[in-house]
This record gives C-alpha cells, structure tokens and sequence, in this order.
C-alpha cells in the first residue's frame, strides 16, 4: 500500500527552492517575456529551467498558489530544448489540447490528465506520437479522448444504404501506442456492443504492471489480460458482471494487488460466494492486498464457519488443530494472512468477525478500519462520503486515538473532492473535533494555514449550505483570531474570508445561530489588522452590511448580540481608516445612532461600540464637519457624565470632542452650533477627565497614538491636550508592556517633554504629561511598573 501524504512532517521552512518558484510564478516578468496580443509569458531568451523547478512550478501553481494551469499558463515550456518535463500532473486543470501539444514536445515519463474536461480525441493521437516513452497514464475520467466505437459508418451515394468500415484503430492494430507503458488507469469508459474494444486497448500494453478500471462496462470476461505477465495490480471497482471474468482473472498469475470491490450491492452478488472467493485466494499466489467490499463474497458468517479441524502431523501423527476463520473462503490464508482486506459495507457486516486472516482491514468496525478504509478509498467519493461519516461517529460518540492520521485523511479527501458537498461536510465535522482537541497543541504554521485553507474552500464553494457554513465557522473560532487565521491567509484568502462572512450574515433568511458566529468572526478577523485589511472589508461592502442589520433591528426594537457586533464590526474597520468613516456617513450612520442611542440607552456595551466608532469619525479631519451639528453635540456633551461600562462612553465623548475642539471655535460658528456652548463643553470636559481613576482597566486597543498625539499641538484648546495627556498616562500605567514602547517608537515622549515647556498647558495637563514620562522611563529601565499611587509618578 502507497504511503499516505501526511501533515505530520517536521516542521521546517520553505525550501529556497520553493521560496524562489513561488516568487516567479507570482512575478512570471521575472524569467518570462510578456506577449499582449496573445496574452501570455513566454520563456526569456537564454534562460534555461532544469526539470525540477519546471515540475516544482506546475506542483506548487496547483497546490500552494491556487493557479490555474491552463494552455496560457504551459506555454512557458514551449521550447523544449530551455525546459524539461518528466512527470506531469493537469488533474482537473482547464487544458486543452493544445497545452497537451506542448507537453508532448517533452519526453514525458508519467502523465495525469483525470478531470481535464476540454480534451478531445486529439489529445490520444498526440499521445500516441510521443508516448514511446511514457511509464504512466492517468487518464482517470477524461475518457473522452479515447474512440467510443472501432468502426466509421458511411452512407453511399443514394443516402439510403449504411456501410460499416474498419477504424483507424483496428486498421493500426492498437488504440493507444504506448509499448513501455507500466501503470494505465481509466474510469468510467463504456463502449456498448464493441466487445474487441477492449482487447485493442490493452493487448498491445503487454509490459502493465498497474492496471485500473473502475466503473468501465462490457470488459467482457478479461481473457485478453490473461497474456500480461508482469500484471500485479488489476483494480475492478465498480465493474458490473465481474462473475463472468473471474476464470481469466484467476489465470493472472502474477497478480499482487486485486479489487473486485462494488458500491452497488447488486453488482456484488455472486451466486457461489465462498467457492468464488476459495478459488480466487487458491488460484493467485503471490496476493497480498485483495478487496471485496461492498460484495457478498465473505459469506454469511459465523453460522457457515466450519467446526475445528484435525490433522496428522507428519513428525508426530499427533492431531494439530487448523485456526479457524469466520470468512470461508479464506481459510487457505490464516496461516498466511494478506496484507490487506477490504471488507467496508460487505454483505452480513464481515468486517465484524473476530477471525479475519489480514494484517489491515478496510471496514467500519473500529477506529483503526475506518481510517484504513479512508486512505484507500479516497479517490471514491460515493464510498469516502460513509467513510467520513463513520469517522465523524467515532469523534462524536467515542474518542479517536489516532487524531493524527484522521487529519491527514480528511484533508485529504476534502482537497480531493471538492465540489462534494456531503465530503466536504462530513470532513469537516471531524475537522471541528480535531481542532479543538488537544492534538491542536501541536498545529504548526503549515498545518494550521492548510486547515483553515480547506475550510474556507469548502465554505466558498457550498455557501448556500447551512450545515457546510456552520461546520466552517465553529472550526474556525477554535483557532485564535486574528493571530492564527489572519496570519496564515494570503491576501487573496482574506478577502475570500471576508466575503464569505459577509454573506453569511447578509442573509435574511440565515440560521440565527450561523449568523451569530459569522458575525463574531467578521468582527474578530477585523480587529488588529492593518489599514490595507480594513479597507478591504469595506471594499467588500461590510459598512453597508453591518447598517443593513442594525437598521432592520432597529425597526424590531431587538438589541441583540448580532446588532452589537454590527457596531463593534464597524468600530474596528474604521480604525484610521477614513473611506470606511465615510461610508459609515454616507449609509445614514449618524441617524442608526441616535436611533439605538434613544431605543437602547441601557446597554452599555452597545453604547461603547457606537461612541468607539464614533471617535474613528472624528479623527478624521475632513469629516469633522458632517458632526457639526446641534443633536450630535448635544449628545457627546452628554454622555461625558456617562458611568455606562466604567469610563469607555464618557472616555470615548470627551475623545470625539477634543477632536472637535482641535479645529478651534470657527467651525461653532460656522455652523450656527446654538444647542450647546463651547466654554460649557469644555469645562465638563475637564470636570469629566479628572473624575477617572489613572489606574482603570481599558476595553480599547490602539495601534498607533498618532490620532492622539497630533492634540498635544492643539494650544489654543487645552482641554483637548487634557484627554490626549490622560489618555496616554492611563494606557502607559496599566499596559506599560504594550504601549510604552508604542509611544517612544512614534516619538511621544519626546512631544511630551516639549509640551512641559511650552507656557500655555495648565499644571494638570504638565503633571500628567510627566507622570506619562516617569512610567516610560521606569519601564525601560525594570520592565515593569509597581503598582502607583492614584495620581502620582
């Protein structure tokens, strides 16, 4: 059995071999020419790319970059005499025949061209000028490049008479010319009433060691297989009328590896089943891996076992006693057990039986047989599909002891398949389990980037599906956000993210719960992210997503957990990000304000939200003005004398108003602001400000203090100079470790000590400008604070 690809290797950096592929595939103007009127990158004269990095380049294109590798993209190994290609895998790529043109100018060895929907019958006729050389042949379900009859019907000149003629390919004596070919597989090929098909397919393919059929019809009874004498592996799933082939299957006598197996019970049904499976195991002998799931061939189990035998030893004449089997014909083998048995979703439940003569066993009994079953079915999506549901089952209602392996099996099957949405489902239920298990301990960067990869893949492509984004979205909370998730995302994956939580809580009609958590994590992957991040959620339309479901809660009188995240969603992604203050503007903001400020005024946590948001808006010089009127100051002056959620309202007012008074009195003027006064604004500014406690714990983190800063300057209103001083004392006491270093890296401390000597700050603003000093100062030199005297240095 082929090793399983594991996640599980040890972690280490990208080689720079991969480092330097990525890069040029990203910037293809880095080895390649650019042709505009074909729209392509060709190959730069005089540079020359040896196999390995023009192998690397499709494997990482498809794997690590989500390249499309189309006839574009492989026109960059045009010339065969710059690059080289031995082992090529297109699986599932938009080729054409025209990139398989290219591809043959190589002396390729190994081919995969499965799930290439846009070949044509052209693609065999180029493979059979090259193929000379060619080891291996995936054509999997791209069938269409084979003929689908051996004979040319003409109609005569009077058009009522059909004439039959021998093809090409009959007349050429082969359908594919590919004489050292060792390993052909084909899926799914069906060619009614042809029954030489076949044996002009694969008589001439005399040197097969692996041969692969699954799903064909009318292979008639294999007698043309019997000449193949280096035949070790022959694989028949899925393969109707088997019972008809099994003597010449029988004669293979060269045969290591055989699977008969069926997703169909029907097509499973032998009339003979224990003398069938008897003569197979008796006839091959050199089988090691044989499968009959989904068959009856096990027989009916423990009421057919035979009573324990007796026989002469030949030293002795003492009785020995033969081990039984609960599988009949099987009994040659329990003293030479197989190494592999697959028995998933045979007939009577034979997986179950306690003597069954192999070393591993593909069924759904036990841990270690589904996961067994998951590494050899991962290629079959209508038996993965089960495979993943039992193992979901051993998460759910028992412990998995090998979590390790069950990752690597479920990304697997999920990268496989894709578009399945039931794979993608069951796979990641089992993901949820695992990544909130304790083998999580153990996730390095790698993995964690693959896992959250897979799920926003799934997520993307079944996002209609309630179960598919519910199972996306509680894996994904068990990461840390937005360290993990945001880390691991390339931009391109981001804005995927963001786009798909979006829509989940877009959704009118969305399941509360998904649209909860969706909320939750659009929120979180917001937070702590840089300005290009923030922008782009509200290039994705978050601003008027998140005023859409505030103002259809609004409407309901329904303050919930969803509108409260709405708002805290907005104060986050309007952080030092104008064009999102501005859309907030724009979408009617102010007006949801002081609507759920009239509807809600006692939920202090939404109040915070909305003045945190609030205090972005009016950092932003150019939309100042837009705030300039009566109600909203009014409001602001109000809530200095707030107690809502300790000091964050009152913090968050007086912050909104220093900014405004930063712009000097002409602006009151200006716009005819009568409801308040300025003179009285300020003064409760003050008064507000001095009833903090410099020791307060904060709900608020800062990326950078420039906002603040930049009303250290302002001193024709010293009371903004007040709150910008405190600010920075208060954040420098209780999170020295964080903000310390923020304020020297941006040049704070040095604004500081011009600010205690200039004459206009009053003492206060002078006290707490040198109490901030002092913290910094002592922080640097002890690396940490002990604890302060309320207002003291």
């Amino acid at each position: 059995m082929l090793k399983f690809p594991t996640l599980w290797e040890e972690y280490s950096p990208d080689t720079l071999l991969d480092i330097c592929v990525k890069y040029c595939i990203k910037n293809p103007q880095t080895f390649c020419t650019y042709n505009p009127v074909h729209n392509e990158y060709l190959l730069r004269e005089g540079v020359t790319l040896p196999a390995e990095i023009c192998e690397r380049m499709l494997k990482l294109s498809v794997e690590d970059l989500d390249r499309v590798i189309d006839d574009s993209f492989l026109r960059i190994f045009i010339d065969n005499s710059a690059t080289r290609l031995k082992q090529v895998n297109l699986q599932g790529t938009s080729v054409s025949d025209d990139g398989i043109e290219i591809i043959c100018r190589h002396n390729i060895l190994e081919l995969n061209i499965s799930q290439c929907v846009k070949l044509t019958e052209r693609t065999l006729m180029l493979l059979n000028n090259m193929s000379s050389e060619l080891l291996s042949l995936v054509i999997g379900n791209s069938v269409q490049i084979l003929p689908d009859s051996l004979t040319d019907t003409e109609v005569n000149m009077s058009g009522n008479q059909f004439v039959k003629s021998k093809s090409i390919y009959q007349e050429q004596n082969y359908i594919l010319n590919a004489p050292s070919l060792r390993r052909l597989v084909v899926h799914g090929l069906e060619i009614p009433m042809e029954k030489d098909y076949f044996p002009l397919l694969l008589k001439p393919l005399q040197l097969l060691i692996h041969l692969d059929l699954s799903s064909c019809r009318q292979l008639g009874d294999l007698y043309y297989l019997i000449s193949h004498r280096h035949l070790a592996s022959l694989v028949l799933y899925n393969v109707p009328h088997l019972q008809d082939a099994i003597t010449s299957i029988c004669q293979i006598k060269t045969l290591r590896h055989l699977d008969v197996s069926q997703c169909n019970e029907k097509r499973g049904h032998y009339k003979y089943p224990n003398q069938t499976l008897r003569q197979i195991v008796e006839s091959l002998p050199h089988l090691t891996s044989l499968d009959i799931s989904g068959t009856n061939l096990a027989g009916s189990g423990v009421q057919e076992r035979e009573s324990p035998q007796k026989e002469s030893s030949p030293a002795t004449e003492d009785p020995v006693e033969v081990p039984l089997t609960d599988i009949p014909g099987l009994k040659s083998r329990v003293n030479c057990p197989l190494e592999f048995l697959g028995l998933f979703n045979t007939a009577h439940e034979a997986c179950y039986r306690h003597h069954i003569p192999s070393k591993r066993i593909a069924g759904d009994a036990n841990e270690e047989q589904i996961l067994t079953a998951a590494q050899v079915y991962y290629d079959r999506p209508e038996i993965l599909q089960k495979v993943l549901n039992d193992l979901f089952h051993v998460f759910r209602y028992d412990s998995c002891n090998n979590s390790r392996l069950a990752l690597d099996v479920v990304m697997v099957a999920m990268k496989q398949h894709l578009t399945e949405k039931h794979i993608q489902i069951a796979g990641s239920a089992s993901l949820f389990y695992i990544v909130k298990g304790e083998e999580k301990n153990n996730f390095n960067i790698k993995i964690k980037r693959r896992i959250i990869k897979a799920l926003l893949d799934a997520m993307c492509a079944h996002r209609d599906d309630t179960t598919m984004l519910r199972n996306g979205c509680l894996t994904l909370i068990h990461f840390k956000i937005p360290q993990d998730v945001v880390s691991n995302l390339q931009l391109f994956d981001y804005e995927r993210l963001v786009d798909i939580l979006l829509h989940i809580v877009s959704q009118e009609d969305q399941d509360d719960f998904v649209q909860r958590i969706g909320i939750y994590l659009l929120n979180s992957v917001a937070c702590q992210v840089d300005g290009i991040q923030k922008q782009l959620v509200g290039d994705r339309g978050a601003i008027t997503i998140m005023l859409r479901l505030i103002e259809n809660r609004l409407n309901r009188h329904n303050c919930d957990e969803v509108m409260e995240t709405a708002w805290s969603t907005m104060w986050n992604v309007t952080d030092e990000t104008p064009i999102n203050c501005q859309r907030f503007l724009d979408g009617r903001g102010m007006d949801l304000f002081l609507g759920c400020l009239q509807s809600f005024s006692d939920k202090p946590e939404l109040l915070r939200n909305m003045m945190g948001l609030l205090g972005n808006v009016a950092e932003v010089k150019d939309l100042r003005p837009r705030l300039m009127k009566d109600e909203y100051l009014s409001v602001f002056s109000e809530l200095l004398d707030s107690t809502s959620d300790g000091i964050e309202v009152s913090y968050n007012a007086a912050g909104i108003l220093s900014h405004i008074m930063s712009d000097g009195p002409e602006p009151w003027i200006s716009y005819n602001i009568r409801a308040v006064q300025r003179p009285d604004v300020l003064w409760r500014m003050v008064k507000a400000i001095e009833r903090w406690k410099l020791n307060t714990k904060r709900n608020i983190n800062y990326r950078s203090f420039e906002p603040i800063l930049r009303l250290l300057n302002v001193d024709h209103s010293p009371e903004a100079q007040h709150w910008a001083v405190w600010a920075l004392a208060n954040l420098t006491r209780v999170y020295a470790d964080k903000y310390c270093s923020l304020l020297k890296e941006e040049g704070g401390l040095q604004m500081l000590e011009d600010l205690l000597l200039r004459p206009k700050p009053y003492a206060r603003i002078k006290e707490l400008a040198q109490i901030t000093i002092d913290q910094c100062e002592r922080y640097e030199k002890f690396g940490k604070l002990d604890d302060l005297p309320e207002n003291q240095g």
